[in-house]
């Protein structure tokens, strides 16, 4: 037996592991795709851990002062606070990714109902943790952002109460009642990703359309016994994952502050260094931005001076919509051709959340009216409808197949469609016979290169096996050779590069190459537990179960 098979059964009897009540993984499920909610997990372990080590050097009463403090006179300070920063990013981005992700597979429906529901509830308090502890750093942006949160609360009638329980004294840079939000929002978050990961762990990864077509989409008890237990593989997986999402949050916050070369007005999303403080002269100079998540909801701002509309449009529509679509989609089938509307929401909802982002950080603080509103954001709506409705699907056996169409086709036809929907604009700022005579052929050859893409869009879904893994075993064989190769050569640089890390100073600017040495370790060991997940459990045929 094995070394590692011997430490394996040494941990699975003295924790009982094989008893845990955790979801069993078909083989083909080991892809990063499905493991976003691991992904994100990693994010906030690593935002929770470093926020603090960072907890035990920061003083709220002087926030500014503090933070710069970290930066400067705390050894290695600057590499947790900028990883701290954006590993709070990362999770955001992530979570965005992994909700879209469900939404448009249909992971909200029976029986995750409430697994959804709580994720949404956990990406709201996300943003607001993060909201809190940007504004933490007490820099002119951080005080301009709390700026507009207290604007926003005191416009609406009889909530004015709430500044002084909610900020405290932020204008005079004290911090303290920031900072206890802050952890109490984490704290939240952590409560309801206990729950959220048991019950995910009950239900299990949803499986493939190939496998489950309908909602409930669950494996049977038997089904589930066949699969792999979860020590010591999940666990493998999911150690891997959490080294290289760890890696990625040291490494680029530390190179961008290493590079040192970015103006801080220029984009504070690029620039992870604190700008100056609320009360210093280059103040003055500086465009005040909400932290980058928070730029829709800036610009949606400019739309209306009732703060009413405003949290409709920007806030309560979009979040009761996202907690009641379980209930609002009652369709059984999975697939997202057959739930047009709800998937046509969907894609409307990432393309509006980027568009007023962009247009944000591009030109905030400037009114914009009705027209310029229905200028921008009817063309994607029409867009969306009319390829939605034009998109036929043709049931194959237990639902809907893939489809397919090459990159070509793709690019022309989004080159189209972009220039009918800047005829369309054209047409309603400029109603004329030219304007109209540009709209109509362009709309025409939109319509019929649409059409002429549908079957070829589902042509290619006939060949597309329902197993998978046509790898022989002697080609995998070899493969292996080669993964264990390069997982020694990695091992052999991690060892060499963290032997030498420690010779960096541990203050001043050089300090942020060893947040980009100790990233790079923890992605090259990451990357060695995935290859060597990879050598020991991958088997030459995996299918779909």
């Amino acid at each position: 037996m094995s070394i590692t098979k011997r430490i394996s059964n040494w941990f699975n009897e003295r924790l009982g592991l094989d008893d845990l009540p955790f979801f069993r993984t078909p083989d083909y499920m080991y892809h990063a795709d499905e493991w976003l909610g691991a992904l994100v997990a990693a994010a906030f372990m690593y935002t929770v851990i470093s926020g603090l080590i960072l907890l035990l050097y920061y003083n709220p009463d002087e926030g500014y002062d503090s933070t710069q403090f970290i930066i400067n006179s705390v050894p290695y300070g600057s590499v947790f606070l900028y990883s701290h920063l954006y590993g709070a990013y990362a999770m955001i981005i992530l979570a965005y990714i992994h909700m879209f992700r469900n939404y448009f597979v249909g992971a909200y429906k029976k029986p995750r109902e409430l697994l959804w529901i709580l994720g949404v509830l956990m990406l709201v308090l996300t943003l607001g943790a993060s909201f809190l502890g940007y504004s933490l750093i007490g820099d002119a942006l951080a005080t301009s952002a709390v700026d507009v949160g207290a604007g926003i609360i005191s416009s609406i009638p009889q909530l004015s109460f709430l500044l002084p329980i909610l900020f405290g004294n932020y204008d005079s840079g004290q911090y303290g009642r920031v900072l206890a939000w802050h952890i109490i929002l984490v704290a939240l978050i952590g409560l309801l990703f206990v729950f959220h990961f048991f019950m995910a762990e009950h239900y299990g990864m949803m499986p493939s359309r190939k496998v489950k077509a309908k909602a409930p989409a669950v494996y049977t008890k038997e089904e589930w016994s066949k699969f792999n237990p979860w020590w010591p593989r999940n666990f493998v997986y999911m150690i891997s994952l959490v080294f290289l999402t760890w890696g990625f949050i040291l490494a680029i916050p530390n190179a961008l502050a290493y590079l040192n070369g970015l103006p801080q007005q220029l984009n504070p999303f690029l620039n992870p260094k604190p700008a100056p403080p609320p009360n210093s002269p280059l103040a003055a100079h500086i465009t005040t931005y909400p932290p980058w998540f928070f730029l829709f909801v800036y610009k949606i701002a400019d739309f209306t001076s009732d703060v009413i509309i405003f949290l409709l449009i920007g806030v309560i529509i979009p979040l009761v919509y996202l907690l009641l679509v379980p209930f609002l989609d009652k369709s059984e089938y999975l697939h997202p051709m057959s739930r047009k509307i709800f998937v046509g929401f969907g894609i409307l909802m990432i393309t509006y959340l980027i568009q007023t982002s962009i247009w944000g950080d591009l030109a905030p603080g400037i009114p914009v009216s009705i027209t310029e509103q229905i200028t921008v954001y009817l063309p994607p709506a029409i867009i969306v409808a009319l390829g939605l409705a034009i998109i036929r699907v043709k049931p194959s056996g237990g639902g809907i197949t893939k489809a397919q169409f090459s990159p070509i086709s793709a690019i022309v036809f989004t080159v189209i469609a972009l220039l009918m929907a800047g005829a369309f604009v054209g047409f309603m700022d400029y109603p004329s016979i030219t304007t109209l005579g540009i709209l109509i052929p362009l709309a025409l050859v939109f319509l019929i290169g649409a059409r002429s893409l549908t079957p070829r869009i589902f042509k290619a879904d006939q060949t597309i096996p329902t197993t998978t893994s046509t790898v022989s075993e002697t080609n995998l064989e070899r493969k292996k050779k080669i993964a264990q190769g390069i997982m020694i050569l990695l091992l052999i640089v991690s060892v060499i590069l963290t032997a030498t890390i420690w010779t960096i100073p541990p203050t001043g600017y050089q300090s942020n190459m060893f947040g980009v040495d100790l990233g790079l370790i923890f992605i090259m060991l990451g990357e060695a537990i995935s290859l060597y997940h990879y050598i020991i459990y991958k088997k030459p045929n995996e299918s779909y179960e």
